[in-house]
């Protein structure tokens, strides 16, 4: 009997993503034709401003019919619209196949990560992986072709999250446009911030999606022994009397992690385990009302430098 495909488990997601576009954030430094606006200005369809003409100015773009009105020669300048090659950075660490037998981390991850690449993908986006593993690096070049999401569902396929994995020296090498980061953010997320940083500060897009268990959020009642997943050696009794002070805990540090990635200029979504997957990728993918000041003034700076 013929195996299924791996894509074929994302069909309802995919089919209740169809439509959905995902913007790029601010302006994209890419010179192929695609769905975002551009940096560049040039000869569009769509009209964005008119500017003096100017010795060199290729004549083809001149208004000619303003100049036979006015006597004054202007060039059309449109908004250009350009590609935006993204990649995918996923945390397979331990933590990320909690809670088991499930696995749900890792699973509403992936979904996450397919999800979203299809949407990328359906606007002409090229779009790659990265997944650094216990036991090596699995990697998908960002591309456009046909099957590509299929290939990309197919690597993740086989990834069993397992030790502890670093992020950041993989973001490092990344140098695609736009980077989403799929990780439960409990290992080296103050390096994979800093680098990230670097990132925006150089026109990057950086979206940081925060994969969260319910179970986290609401533990069980009653006395439990928890564990860390990637230091099983480490453990600490949970009972109702220290149940609240985890949970004070855990809400403070996830809402510093939060600030901490917005207050750099990235987009930062958490995902709760139990949260429709379609729901969220149309959460994450949802333009924001504004970028922060320190957004504004990271593109700022960027723009000043190039």
């Amino acid at each position: 009997m013929p195996q299924s495909s791996p894509i074929a488990a994302f069909g309802p997601l995919l089919d209740a993503l169809r439509g959905v576009k995902w913007p790029a954030r601010h302006a994209v430094a890419a010179a192929l034709p695609g769905a975002h606006v551009s940096r560049l200005r040039g000869a569009a369809p769509e009209l964005s401003e008119y500017r003096p003409y100017r010795q060199g100015d290729d004549p083809r773009r001149m208004d000619w019919r303003l100049l036979a009105r006015s006597d004054r020669a202007f060039i059309r300048l449109a908004e250009e619209r350009s590609v935006l090659a993204t990649v995918f950075l996923m945390d397979s660490s331990a933590s990320m196949a909690w809670p088991r037998p499930g696995q749900d981390k890792w699973r509403r991850a992936t979904e996450m990560a397919v999800g979203l690449a299809a949407v990328a993908h359906a606007s002409a986006d090229p779009v790659g992986l990265v997944t650094p593993t216990a036991s090596g690096m699995v990697r998908l070049p960002a591309r456009t072709r046909r099957g590509t999401v299929a290939e990309f569902a197919q690597a993740l396929g086989p990834v069993t999250p397992a030790g502890s994995v670093e992020l950041a020296p993989a973001l490092r090498a990344i140098s695609a446009g736009r980077v989403a980061i799929v990780s439960d953010f409990l290992g080296d997320a103050e390096s994979l911030l800093r680098i990230a940083r670097v990132r925006l500060a150089a026109g990057g897009d950086v979206h940081a999606i925060h994969i969260v268990a319910r179970e986290e959020l609401d533990p069980a009642r009653g006395s439990l022994l928890a564990t860390d997943p990637e230091t099983p050696s480490v453990a600490r009794p949970l009972t109702s009397a220290s149940r609240d002070g985890y949970l004070a805990a855990f809400a403070a540090w996830r809402g510093e992690l939060a600030d901490a990635w917005r207050a750099s200029g990235a987009s930062y979504a958490m995902v709760t385990t139990d949260e429709p997957a379609a729901a969220a990728v149309r959460r994450v993918v949802a333009p924001a009302s504004g970028p922060s000041p320190t957004a504004k003034a990271a593109h700022a700076a960027a723009e000043g430098n190039r």
